[in-house]
């Protein structure tokens, strides 16, 4: 596993750098002080990191912005290691697999990097596939989403899985955009499931699924029953 540390403060990146050290499956350590310094040497690599542990108040950039473009140039696991917890549910927003507080144990750490390990664990997921919870779900069995706090909720009736994310940032995923159409500021629906459409006075309607459920389009997202069979 190659991993990158990101930190403004020596002491933080030495601390890490010891500690990873210890690992057996560590293969090699990368190290910047601030965004732009990271991203440089992210593209300076022929292949990405595997795991960005990353700080988020630092110089030249924010941790929170850092990882959206370590994302994109395709390192696979972030976790933030920070003092500010203020910023937890714009890294879980991210899909941060988790969010170690300063100053945490070793224990904290071995924490988080068993939840690496068990996603690159993890098959990679065919399109029109995710892992949730562990599990493999086929998108086209998803009837609907619904928001539930800083968590998402699929629902595979008669079952739901719980995944720490929201919903806007969900469907912004490769495949969920053209799998799920959101009709409420609370939930997205699978069009496919959709068994009845009922139209209410004022720009809202009813959708009934094939399962029987119903749920409400909101009169803000009255736009989107045109995708809908009459």
């Amino acid at each position: 596993m190659r991993v990158l540390i990101v930190d403004d403060e020596p002491a933080a990146r030495a601390k890490l750098r010891r500690l990873l050290r210890a690992e057996a499956d560590v293969a090699e350590l990368l190290e910047a002080p601030d965004a732009p310094a990271a991203l440089a040497l992210v593209q300076a690599q022929s292949a990405p990191p595997d795991l960005a542990l990353l700080d988020i108040e630092m110089p030249g950039g924010n941790g929170v912005q850092l990882a959206a473009a370590l994302r994109e140039a395709g390192v696979r696991s972030i976790v933030f290691s920070t003092a500010h917890a203020e910023h937890a549910l714009q890294a879980f927003e991210l899909a941060a697999l988790d969010y170690l507080l300063k100053p945490y144990t070793p224990e904290r750490l071995q924490a988080a990097l068993a939840r690496v390990r068990e996603q690159h664990a993890r098959p990679a997921a065919s399109p029109g596939e995710w892992w949730v919870d562990g599990e493999r779900v086929r998108l086209a069995d998803v009837h609907w989403i619904s928001a539930a706090d800083n968590y998402i909720e699929l629902h595979l009736p008669p079952r739901s899985l719980l995944e720490r994310t929201t919903l806007a940032e969900a469907l912004t995923r490769p495949g969920w955009s053209a799998r799920f159409l959101r009709v409420h500021r609370s939930h997205a629906v699978n069009p496919d499931r959709v068994q009845r459409v009922e139209r209410l006075p004022g720009g809202e309607a009813l959708l009934t699924l094939h399962g029987g459920q119903v749920l409400r389009v909101s009169r803000g997202y009255r736009g989107v029953l045109d995708a809908f069979a009459p």
